[in-house]
């Protein structure tokens, strides 16, 4: 493989997964000389700027910046289009990191790509199937990298429920359900701006995780979804679905059950509260079995003087140390460095999307692409199109009172 040296990001978004998850990944990167400058572009520079004024990112990351697009010099209106300018100033096959709401990746992942840069992209990538179509004849042509950071893939216990399923250990699923309801907060968060009802919902959100995780361990595509929402008011009057109930039907007959949405109080002690549940059966000895995940309890919790400071902070509290953490450095260098199968879906999008981008020619690299698409361990728009398509179904279902609507 041809050598380069490391590339520069552009992080597209400014929000919450940019402060707590996305940029600290990108300065451990930068840390460890795996990337290049990063450069954050956001509409207004009141959503970028206070990144740099950012007390614990700068006490973790001594010495690491960006550059900020609006600069501190620009006014705050809202500036939709600068993005472009940013894609145009980067040089070849760089690595572009988009951290936006669902609804307006398609057209920010294609201007990417036609600039000639790779992608890592929030989940879920696009809202229809087609686009998603769309976007793999682009990037394979262009020989360009387009992954999807589904995290959760990237937590060991997932990999460990896959092997097990695949060798046969398990039986086959069943049935199965899923949860994951986000903290009261959110509400109060620019979630109450896009996530509306004629946009976006928290099954599209945040419950493709599992749909995704399933396929995953399990190697089933799902062949049939119904979402039934129920409406409520953020803070700022926006409706919203803020509650979900989905049910996705997998092409050997199982069913998932998959419940979303804004409904953790913020008293409650945990971040969050998620979980999986599959149930299987081997039809030749008619034995059972069960893959369990109690991803919102993990075993470890505190209990501090007095509550933090963050929003939905408890003074007791349990804590996912699986997911992403702040810890010290093991090589007794100043600051902190992240952790977590968080961090490693960035690392290992990173290391994908710049293996690409050293391996030389179009051929070549078209090459790679087809190795990534069919060892299928990072989420591409070749290997797991069946999320667009579900995600796609389930607007439609969700928008006609929760009808069942099957897979094109």
């Amino acid at each position: 493989m041809m050598q380069t040296d490391p590339k520069p990001v552009l992080l597209i978004g400014g929000g919450m997964i940019t402060r707590l998850q996305v940029l600290p990944s990108l300065y451990q990167l930068q840390r460890l000389g795996k990337i290049g400058e990063i450069t954050i572009c956001a509409r207004r520079k009141s959503t970028v700027l206070p990144l740099l004024d950012d007390k614990d990112l700068a006490a973790a990351f001594p010495g690491h910046s960006f550059t900020p697009l609006p600069g501190a010099d620009a006014s705050d209106d809202a500036q939709p289009d600068l993005y472009k300018q940013a894609l145009a100033d980067l040089p070849e096959q760089s690595i572009v990191y988009i951290a936006i709401p669902d609804q307006h990746h398609r057209q920010v992942i294609v201007d990417t790509l036609n600039a000639g840069h790779h992608v890592i992209c929030v989940k879920p990538l696009v809202l229809k199937h087609d686009e998603a179509l769309e976007i793999e004849k682009l990037a394979r042509d262009k020989g360009l990298f387009v992954g999807v950071e589904y995290h959760k893939r990237y937590d060991d216990k997932n990999w460990i429920a896959r092997k097990k399923y695949r060798a046969g250990q398990m039986g086959e699923f069943k049935l199965g359900h899923a949860r994951l309801h986000e903290k009261w907060w959110y509400r109060d968060s620019n979630f109450m701006n896009w996530c509306t009802t004629d946009q976006t919902d928290f099954f599209v959100y945040i419950g493709c995780h599992y749909v995704d995780l399933v396929a995953f361990i399990t190697g089933l595509k799902p062949v049939a979804v119904s979402v039934h929402g129920i409406e409520d008011a953020f803070p700022n009057g926006n409706i919203g679905y803020l509650y979900t109930d989905a049910r996705v039907i997998w092409e050997n007959g199982a069913v998932l059950n998959v419940q979303n949405g804004i409904a953790y109080p913020n008293q409650a002690s945990a971040g969050n509260d998620q979980g999986m549940q599959l149930y299987t059966k081997d039809d030749a000895t008619g034995v059972g079995g069960f893959i369990e995940h109690k991803d919102n309890i993990r075993g470890a919790e505190y209990c501090n003087l007095e509550s933090g400071t963050d929003p939905g902070d408890t003074a007791h509290h349990f804590v996912n140390p699986d997911y992403f953490q702040m810890i010290e450095r093991s090589d007794g260098g100043d600051g902190l460095r992240p952790v977590g199968y968080g961090f490693r879906a960035i690392e290992q999008l990173v290391e994908a999307a710049s293996r690409v981008a050293g391996s030389g020619d179009l051929a070549t690299r078209q090459s790679v692409l087809t190795e990534i698409d069919a060892a299928g361990f990072h989420a591409t728009p070749a290997n797991s199109g069946y999320n667009e398509q579900v995600v796609e179904a389930g607007r439609e279902s969700i928008l006609n009172g929760g009808v069942r609507v099957d897979l094109k």
